[in-house]
Formats: structure tokens, C-alpha cells, sequence
């Protein structure tokens, strides 16, 4: 059985856990996290889910993602969930979140990873994934559009292009003149 730690209304560990699938209480969280992982073409690996997955199957879909462990942290959950969908381990130090999206009863972190791979250095778990390919923004757009993708609305894979590929603002190479 899965455990999910909850967490309050600023990410502290409550103590207690649910069950995966469990109702999380109302104004507490369970962490989920998203892997966007890009190419030197700044193209995003996606994934198609498994036809036998309970949400969304036989969609594409973001690099790899799920439900984080209790004891686990986020980043930890990010890497063990690219490890087990994609095959690719040892690479939680270069993963960066980028953002986080509440929603009822979870938060969302969203990493980043800048990795030059082929599609041949995947293991795909089969259970979860059917197979995996390069796309650019403008194809996501048109999954979405052509309900092959997730449902997201478009602004979403365009905010997570635009965060691993511009600039950042923040730093001192990227500031503004």
C-alpha cells in the first residue's frame, strides 16, 4: 500500500498519511510532481500513457510524473519518478523546480531537466508508459488542440517551455539591461 504524506497551507509535514487514493482533508495537501525533461534542440520528451492507466490513458503526455512517497521529498519523489517511468537515474542534483500549482488537495512541483539522451537510453515501464518521443511546443499545442494530450490548457506546456529555454530574468546573465 502507497502512502502519501499531507501537508499544510505552507508545506509543512502534518504527520499524518493517507493511502493513495484516500481523500485528502479539506484544507490540506498531498505533493505530486511533474519531470519536463529537454533536449539541446530544446525539445520536451513526452510520454504516452499506458491505455491501461486509470487517468487520462492512451494520452500523451509531460516527461514523467506521479505521487510523492511519505518520507519522501520532493525532489526525491521527482527522481524516483523518472528513474521508474524512463529508466533515468542519478539525476536528482540537476533537476530545477521551476513552480509549484495548488489545486484541491494537492500541490504540483514542476521540474526541469536539460539532458542530452536518445530515445534508445529509455526503460520504459510498461505499466505506465506505452512510449515516449521529442516534440517541440507548437506539436503539444496540437495534441492539445487535437485531444491527444492531456487536457491542459496550452498556456501550461508554453510556461514550462519558456522557463527551461528563455533566459532566467533572475539571474546575472539573463537580467535585463
Amino acid at each position: 500500500m502507497e502512502l502519501w504524506d499531507i501537508y499544510d497551507e505552507n508545506r509543512m509535514k502534518t504527520g499524518q498519511q493517507i493511502a493513495r487514493g484516500g481523500k485528502v482533508p479539506d484544507g490540506f495537501y498531498h505533493i505530486i510532481v511533474h519531470i519536463a525533461l529537454f533536449n539541446e534542440k530544446g525539445q520536451m520528451l513526452i510520454q504516452k500513457r499506458h491505455r491501461s492507466k486509470h487517468g487520462w490513458p492512451g494520452l500523451w503526455d509531460i516527461s514523467a510524473g506521479g505521487c510523492v512517497k511519505a518520507g519522501e521529498s520532493s525532489r526525491q519523489g521527482a527522481a524516483r519518478e523518472l528513474a521508474e517511468e524512463l529508466g533515468i537515474a542519478g539525476c536528482e542534483e540537476l533537476m530545477h523546480r521551476i513552480l509549484t500549482i495548488e489545486f484541491e488537495g494537492g500541490m504540483d512541483d514542476i521540474y526541469i531537466l536539460k539532458k542530452e539522451l536518445d530515445i534508445t537510453d529509455f526503460s520504459l515501464q510498461k505499466e505506465e508508459v506505452s512510449e515516449v518521443k521529442w516534440a517541440d511546443k507548437k506539436e503539444i499545442e496540437e495534441l492539445i488542440e487535437g485531444g491527444g494530450f492531456v487536457p491542459y490548457h496550452k498556456s501550461y506546456p508554453a510556461l514550462i517551455f519558456d522557463m527551461a529555454l528563455l533566459p532566467d530574468p533572475f539571474s546575472p546573465d539573463g537580467a535585463a539591461e
